[in-house]
C-alpha cells in the first residue's frame, strides 16, 4: 500500500541515472563489491512489532480479567489495525500474490508476516559471500567529502544485496504503518487510562515504553526518507551525532504532544473528538485539495495495472497514513498526488515553519484548557511548573530540529544559506533604510551549515563552484580504499 510513495524514494539500489551529475573531466571512482551489511532494520521492525503485539495482547487479557470493556475494545483495536495492514503491506510489496507461495500467506493470514520476512533476510544475509555472483545493476550516486568536494561513484548491486535492500525497503514501511497507525493512539489510550485509574500496571507501562520507542523509530524513517527523495543523486550517510540529534527532537516532539492530547483529554474529553477529528480531516484534504487545484490525473502516480478504483484506494490509505503522521508530529515531506513518486521533491521550509508556529499555539491552548477545567485528581501537581515543562519540551524540540539542520544534515554542503545568515538578515531589517539597502548586496554565504532560510533552487552546480575545475586526481588516491569499505547501503 505504501509502496507507490516510497518505493523509488530510499534508492539504496538504483539503475543507473542518465541525469546523474558528474565532474567535467568525467572520472568516477569505482568501487567494488564492499560487505553485505546485516539488515539490522529489519530486526528492530521485527522486534518492535511482536513486543508490542505481544504486549497488548497480554494488557487485553488482563482487561478482559477485570471487566474493563472499554480499555480492552481499544486496545484490541489499535493492536490488530496496524497488524492487518502490514501484512497486506508485505504482500504488496513482494508480490506475492502471483507467485505459488502458500506457506508464506498462510503466515500472514496467523499476522506472522513480518516474523517470515524478517527469517527470509537473515537467511540471505548468511548466505551471502559462499559463492561468487554477478551484478544485476550498477548504481551511481555522488559522495561528498570534506571542504564541500563531489566524488561521483559507481558501483555494482548483486542479487544478495538487491534482496536485502527490497526487505529493508518493505521493513521502512511497516515502521510507518506500525508507528503512526498503531503505536501512536496506543500511547494516547494507555496514558489516559494510567490517568483515570490512578495507579500504574507493569504490562501497561511496558507497553507505553515499546509505543514510544516504536513512534520514535518511525518518525526517524519518515527523516531519513525525506533526505533521501531531495537528494536521491548523493550517497546520504548519517553520523552517531545526527541520529543522536535527530533522537532528541523526534522524542521530544512526540511526548510533548501526546501528553498535551490526554491531559486535555481527562479535562474535556469529548471536545478531544472534535480537535482529533479536525486535525486529521484538515491533514486528509491538505493533498487531495492541491491535487485538484493542479487538475492531476489519478492514473499518473501509481502502477499502470491499477483501476481507477484501485488507484483512489491506494491513494486515499496514503493520505490517512499522512495525516495521522502530521496529528502527532512533522511528517517531514510534502504529498504530492500529481507526481509520479507521490513526493514533492522541492523542501517547503515555509511549511515546516508554519507546521510547528501553529502546533505551539495548539498545544498552549490545550494545555492552558487543561489548567483551567483540570480534575481534582492533579490536587498534588504542580500544574503551572507542568505547563511550563511542556512547553519549554516542545521548544527544545524546535531547539534540536533547528541543530540538526544547522550541524548535522548529510547534505548541508550544498546549502546556500545557513540559520545564522537568516537570524543576520532578520537584525539587519531591524535596523533601518540604508541597513536594508546593504542587505541587499551582502556576498553569497560560504558556511558549510544547513538553512532555513527561504531560497529558490539552483542547479547543483552553481551551488558549488569548485566543481568547474578539474579534479585532483591523486587527491582521491588517499581515500579510495576508506570509499571501497564504506557502507553500501545506509538502513534507516
Amino acid at each position: 500500500m505504501c509502496e507507490v510513495a516510497v518505493e523509488e524514494q530510499d534508492r539504496e539500489i538504483t539503475d543507473v541515472e542518465q541525469g546523474t551529475p558528474v565532474v567535467d573531466t568525467g572520472v568516477m571512482l569505482v568501487v567494488n563489491h564492499s560487505p553485505v551489511r546485516p539488515p539490522l532494520s529489519v530486526l528492530l521492525a521485527t522486534a518492535l512489532y511482536c513486543a508490542e503485539f505481544i504486549t497488548a495482547a497480554v494488557l487485553s487479557s488482563m482487561y478482559h480479567k477485570t471487566e474493563d470493556a472499554i480499555w480492552m475494545g481499544f486496545t484490541i483495536t489499535f493492536m490488530l489495525l496496524p497488524a492487518i495492514l502490514i501484512q497486506f503491506t508485505l504482500i504488496f510489496v513482494h508480490r506475492d500474490l502471483g507467485r505459488d507461495r502458500p506457506l508464506v500467506l498462510f503466515l500472514h493470514l496467523l499476522l506472522l508476516g513480518p516474523v517470515a520476512r524478517c527469517f527470509e533476510a537473515l537467511v540471505v544475509y548468511f548466505r551471502a559471500g559462499k559463492k561468487e555472483e554477478s551484478y544485476v545493476t550498477i548504481s551511481r550516486r555522488i559522495s561528498l567529502k570534506n571542504r564541500g568536494r563531489e566524488i561521483p561513484m559507481e558501483w555494482e548491486i548483486g542479487r544478495t544485496e538487491r534482496t536485502l535492500a527490497t526487505h529493508r525497503n518493505a521493513f521502512k514501511r511497516t515502521a510507518i504503518i506500525q508507528a503512526f497507525l498503531g503505536s501512536t493512539p496506543q500511547l494516547t489510550l494507555q496514558l489516559y487510562a494510567t490517568i483515570q485509574e490512578k495507579y500504574v500496571l507493569p504490562v501497561r507501562l511496558a507497553l507505553m515504553i515499546i509505543t514510544l520507542i516504536s513512534i520514535i523509530y518511525g518518525a526517524l524513517v519518515c527523516s531519513v526518507l525525506a533526505i533521501q527523495i531531495r537528494y536521491d543523486e548523493y550517497k546520504v550517510r548519517l553520523r552517531p551525532t545526527a541520529y543522536m540529534c535527530m533522537i532528541l527532537w523526534r522524542g521530544l516532539e512526540i511526548a510533548t504532544r501526546v501528553t498535551a492530547l490526554v491531559l486535555f483529554t481527562t479535562a474535556l474529553t469529548h471536545w478531544t473528538i472534535l480537535v482529533g477529528m479536525l486535525n486529521l480531516l484538515f491533514f486528509f484534504f491538505l493533498p487531495w485539495a492541491e491535487f485538484w487545484a493542479r487538475k492531476g490525473s489519478l492514473t499518473e502516480g501509481v502502477e499502470k495495472n491499477f483501476s481507477k478504483v484501485g488507484t483512489t484506494v491506494v491513494l486515499c490509505m496514503f493520505t490517512l497514513l499522512y495525516a495521522c503522521i502530521n496529528i502527532y508530529c512533522w511528517s517531514a515531506v510534502q504529498l504530492d498526488l500529481t507526481h509520479k513518486d507521490l513526493i514533492e521533491k522541492k523542501q517547503r521550509w515555509d511549511r515546516l515553519a508554519i507546521y510547528y508556529s501553529g502546533r505551539f499555539v495548539e498545544n498552549f491552548i490545550l494545555i492552558t484548557l487543561w489548567y483551567f477545567f483540570k480534575s481534582d485528581f492533579y490536587e498534588y501537581v504542580c500544574t503551572p511548573l507542568l505547563v511550563v515543562q511542556l512547553l519549554i519540551g516542545y521548544c527544545l524540540a524546535v531547539v534540536f530540529m533547528l541543530l540538526f539542520y544547522q550541524f548535522f544534515h548529510p547534505c548541508r554542503r550544498l546549502f546556500k544559506h545557513n540559520i545564522h545568515d537568516c537570524l543576520h538578515c532578520v537584525c539587519c531589517r531591524k535596523g533601518g533604510n540604508n541597513e536594508r539597502g546593504r542587505q541587499g548586496r551582502l556576498p553569497p554565504s560560504y558556511s558549510t551549515a544547513a538553512t532555513m532560510v527561504l531560497a529558490a533552487e539552483e542547479p547543483v552546480e552553481l551551488l558549488d563552484p569548485r566543481s568547474s575545475q578539474p579534479p585532483d586526481l591523486t587527491s582521491h588516491l588517499a581515500e579510495r580504499e576508506t570509499d571501497i569499505v564504506e557502507d553500501l547501503m545506509e538502513a534507516a
